[in-house]
């Protein structure tokens, strides 16, 4: 089985910001927050401009108030770009393949991983399983062939291919021009 090491987030996450939006949404005032989770309107005005983390009991105080669990708030993700050109490379196995991860490194639930192969170029020969509990296969450009314990099955530019991670599988360019394929990974939630 096969996966991608993850690396930890380099930055704290900006809790503050994500408290504001949920007590905006929920159109409550600051000092209805504040008063209903015990804490002054000056730390919680500090704690949603990111000026000073909360304790783990006025994290959970907050929360309490605005309806949400605590780890819904750590967890959300941060909006990220990842430019093709700093992408970091990947190598999941294979001949004639070049790999990209188009996701931020520390993101498990979903990864994109861009492949440009050469032709002629293929995937191990024994079938393998990804870490994942779902996988998906977009052919850009080119063509490719997914290889299944099934069989073979042909995919053109635009066609895409869904299957379990746990599918043993491996892959094949048979063109004479490079192919572009994207795979999404998607990752099982924590138990």
């Amino acid at each position: 089985m096969k996966s991608l090491p993850i690396r930890p987030a380099a930055a704290d996450p900006a809790i503050g910001r994500r408290l504001r939006a949920l007590r905006q949404q929920r159109r409550l005032t600051m000092d209805q927050v504040a008063e209903f989770a015990g804490l002054t309107k000056g730390f919680l005005s500090r704690v949603e401009r990111d000026l000073t983390s909360p304790s783990v009991s006025s994290l959970v105080d907050i929360c309490q108030v605005l309806g949400v669990a605590p780890g819904a708030v750590l967890d959300a993700p941060e909006t990220g770009v990842v430019r093709l050109d700093a992408a970091p490379h990947v190598n999941l196995g294979g001949d004639g393949i070049t790999e990209q991860l188009l996701t931020p490194p520390g993101r498990r639930l979903l990864q994109i991983i861009r492949a440009v192969i050469a032709p002629g170029g293929r995937g191990e020969a024994e079938l393998y399983t990804m870490d994942c509990a779902v996988e998906a296969l977009h052919v850009v450009a080119g063509s490719f062939v997914l290889v299944t314990s099934d069989g073979e099955l042909p995919l053109a530019a635009g066609d895409t291919a869904t299957f379990p991670g746990a599918e043993p599988h491996s892959w094949i360019n048979p063109g004479r021009q490079e192919a572009v394929v994207l795979w999404t990974l998607v990752g099982r939630e924590a138990r």
